[in-house]
């Protein structure tokens, strides 16, 4: 690896990144998956521990990567820590600062041996199966830049996952597209890419994963669904976006089933995880409790898939799809509701 980054032009490739995927995850996960891999920790252990229901009215938006997130006191978003809220994993949205030099701070981390997590739109993007066809905001790992050769090296978990060059006008295209609105994606079209990044840092080695230390997760999580402290969070949380969703549904609101999807897939895919952990856990410590939590879990993961896609065919007509709305709202209203108790009841035990 040659590195000189006071060089306009110079070549800089890392090892390439592990892939990590799992089916209901989207590349938000995926790709953070890939920088605590690199790290030397476990991803699932991380991403796998926390576990919420939180939605935040106004604030979902049209990208594959949306996940809500309340804005710190310092005014910024980390999505590291609300992915991982027992954990010190971190995370900054940047941009380049020189438009005149838009791949220093690419340099920089690449040279540190850090992988980069960047916005783009999978429309200019050759290995993604929407390649000129549809507009859509995704995440990558970019792992290498060779401008000598004027390629971007990339990873993507994503299926058909991906890793390897990619020419650098390209990759300028998909990661400064405007994504426009495009009627083939209602979900993550029409949100501006502007070349954003993802610096993630994970500030503390995590310590060994055992019964004591997953027992405090737990209750921790149990205590989040349960105590009511916003509006927005927990069963009462799931209620009231779920009778919301409804009844924008019968006013026949498209706008409710555009955010449904993006919002959803946060959801589905951090209980996916979290129910994976517990279950693997539970196996392993020979606690059935804890993997029959697991399972209750990732009950409330598949039952998000009947709400969202129900959501995504009933676009064109809101109204027409509101009962089935409601009835896979009722669903999954009852999958918290076990999983909870069961989580309560398996972190009692550790």
């Amino acid at each position: 690896m040659t590195v000189d980054v006071r060089a306009r032009t110079y070549t800089i490739i890392g090892p390439e990144p592990e892939w990590w995927y799992r089916d209901l995850i989207s590349c938000l996960q995926a790709t953070f998956g890939s920088v605590l891999a690199r790290a030397g920790t476990d991803p699932l252990s991380v991403l796998g521990a926390g576990w919420r229901f939180l939605h935040l009215p106004g604030d979902v938006r049209p990208e594959e990567f949306y996940y809500p997130c309340p804005v710190g006191a310092s005014g910024e978003i980390d999505l590291g820590s609300a992915l991982a809220p027992h954990h010190e994993l971190h995370s900054r949205w940047w941009q380049p600062a020189d438009e005149d030099d838009v791949w220093r701070e690419v340099r920089e981390t690449l040279a540190a041996d850090r992988l980069v997590i960047a916005a783009v739109d999978n429309f200019h993007l050759p290995f993604r199966p929407a390649y000129g066809d549809v507009h859509a905001a995704h995440l990558v790992v970019v792992y290498g830049l060779d401008e000598t050769r004027g390629v971007v090296y990339v990873s993507d978990a994503m299926p058909p996952a991906f890793r390897g060059a990619v020419p650098i006008e390209e990759f300028l295209r998909s990661w400064g597209s405007a994504n426009p609105t495009d009627v083939k994606d209602a979900f993550f079209s029409d949100s501006r890419i502007g070349r954003r990044c993802l610096d993630v840092r994970l500030d503390a080695t995590p310590a060994p994963l055992t019964p004591e230390l997953l027992g405090g997760f737990l209750r921790t999580n149990v205590e989040a669904f349960t105590t009511v402290t916003v509006a927005s969070t927990g069963l009462a949380g799931f209620n009231a976006f779920a009778a919301e969703l409804v009844e924008r549904c019968r006013a026949a609101d498209a706008g409710a089933l555009r955010e449904l999807y993006p919002f959803g897939w946060g959801m589905q895919a951090q209980a996916s995880l979290h129910g994976e952990l517990l279950r693997n856990c539970g196996r392993q410590w020979g606690d059935p409790a804890l993997a029959g939590a697991g399972r209750a879990v990732e009950a409330v993961a598949h039952a998000w898939t009947g709400l969202r896609f129900t959501g995504a065919h009933g676009l064109e007509d809101p109204r027409a799809v509101a009962a089935d709305i409601a009835h896979h709202a009722t669903v999954l209203h009852g999958k918290y509701e076990c999983a909870v108790d069961a989580v309560g009841a398996a972190a009692a035990r550790l």
